[in-house]
């Protein structure tokens, strides 16, 4: 089975245009997208989708279209390096990704695709996906089950001769409101005594009989709509052919981890991206912020702290996800799941340190939706959580470095890589 660390061998241009491309792209976020947020914010996605589509096709212009995928399906074939770079720059305002067709959860699905999908799924699913003309979607979270734990799903998908028969209950499906297919993680091997070999993943068209949205969940006052929604929903008697299965049966485990490892790289350096932009209005706010006749913001030592620390803790995760990314590009996934752990865990809360500064140093105004801080602060503290949990991604961290302490023929117990 290939995995996703094979994107990383794709052919990509000299330094120099990489070079060229980050800087096109710190253009076209800074004068083109951010001007914008002060309404786009606010719009319901009906509204806001319009103005992004035109923003796409600058994109598409521009050569920032679908940075990771290989140059036959319209991107730049950027290797997992450079694109966490390129994400570092999209990063700084809530639509880069999206405009640049490289927002989650489509990203995920087209790696996946591109991966391990057959050549009928790739012309049904992945070329539309790739050139933007639909939007996708990833079952896999229940609210009867922990999340972190994917392999305890009640989802089944029975196969009756040439079809599957999925019933379930999913939520958190990011982006599911307006997608054209989801991907849907699911028990077909209910007998299989290795629990990491019952599930699949297999593609189920939207809209089709059974399939129902029944919400888009509220998340921190917001339910949204449209790319930016979480929706839960419900699969009963949903019958799809047997080809929709992605990569083989009971493998869907191993595709859940072969598709979230870059995504945590991508993830990590879009949360970097948010961190440089809250630096960023933090300083200026600082420094034209005056106090006293004379005497600015930044005069105080607590916020000279606040301006050093954030300063540190952004340089230092940049650092520890781009050694991330070059480890899983040279050595694979599995050689990088340790230090995978360690910057889902160390940029999450990174994430949420830095924001709280910048709107600390914005006082009132940064809880107002006068700038994104405070967008950012509802939409973002769920990097602690979703793609592992902290307190998951700890224990095994923890339980790892514990085997060289343990007693000789007891090794510790040690659980599978969280999701």
């Amino acid at each position: 089975m290939n995995g996703l660390s094979s994107l990383s061998a794709l052919p990509f241009t000299p330094a120099a245009t990489q070079d060229h491309l980050l800087e096109t792209a710190r253009r076209f976020v800074r004068e083109e997208l951010v001007p914008l947020e002060g309404t786009m914010l606010t719009q319901p996605w009906h509204t806001a989708e319009t103005t992004l589509n035109a923003l796409r096709e600058r994109a598409r212009d521009l050569g920032l279209w679908a940075p990771f995928l290989p140059a036959e399906y319209g991107g730049i074939g950027m290797p997992l390096e450079a694109f966490a770079q390129l994400s570092e720059v999209l990063g700084w305002t809530p639509f880069g990704h999206y405009v640049c067709n490289c927002q989650a959860p489509d990203v995920g699905n087209m790696e996946l695709l591109l991966a391990f999908g057959t050549e009928a799924q790739k012309r049904e699913y992945l070329e539309p996906l790739a050139r933007g003309d639909i939007r996708s979607c990833f079952a896999m979270t229940e609210p009867e089950h922990a999340g972190s734990n994917p392999v305890v799903l009640s989802t089944t998908a029975v196969r009756d001769e040439t079809h599957w028969v999925i019933n379930g209950h999913k939520w958190f499906t990011s982006s599911a409101d307006g997608a054209a297919f989801a991907v849907v993680m699911a028990v077909t091997d209910a007998d299989e005594t290795r629990r990491h070999y019952r599930a699949s993943q297999i593609i189920v068209p939207l809209p089709s009989p059974g399939v129902r949205r029944v919400r888009n969940i509220s998340v921190m006052g917001e339910s949204g709509g449209g790319w930016g929604s979480h929706a839960e929903l419900r699969f009963e008697e949903v019958r799809v052919p047997v080809e929709q299965l992605i990569g083989l049966q009971g493998h869907g485990f191993a595709l859940a981890q072969e598709r979230l490892g870059p995504g945590r790289i991508h993830h990590c350096m879009r949360w970097i991206g948010i961190c440089e932009r809250a630096f960023d209005l933090m300083c200026r706010h600082a420094t034209s912020r005056e106090l006293a006749p004379g005497e600015l913001l930044a005069s105080k030592q607590q916020v000279e702290f606040w301006i050093a620390e954030s300063r540190i803790d952004i340089h230092a995760s940049r650092l520890m996800v781009l050694d991330a990314a070059r480890r899983m590009a040279a050595h694979g996934q599995e050689a990088a799941r340790e230090e995978i752990a360690y910057i889902k865990v160390f940029v999450a809360n990174t994430l949420q340190r830095v924001l709280d500064r910048a709107i600390q140093v914005h006082g009132a105004l940064g809880i107002t939706d006068d700038t994104p801080l405070a967008w950012w602060y509802r939409h973002e503290r769920a990097a602690r959580i979703y793609d592992g949990a902290d307190e998951v991604h700890k224990s095994v961290i923890a339980r790892r470095a514990l085997r060289a302490y343990a007693p000789q023929g007891r090794t510790p117990r040690m659980p599978a890589a969280p999701l």
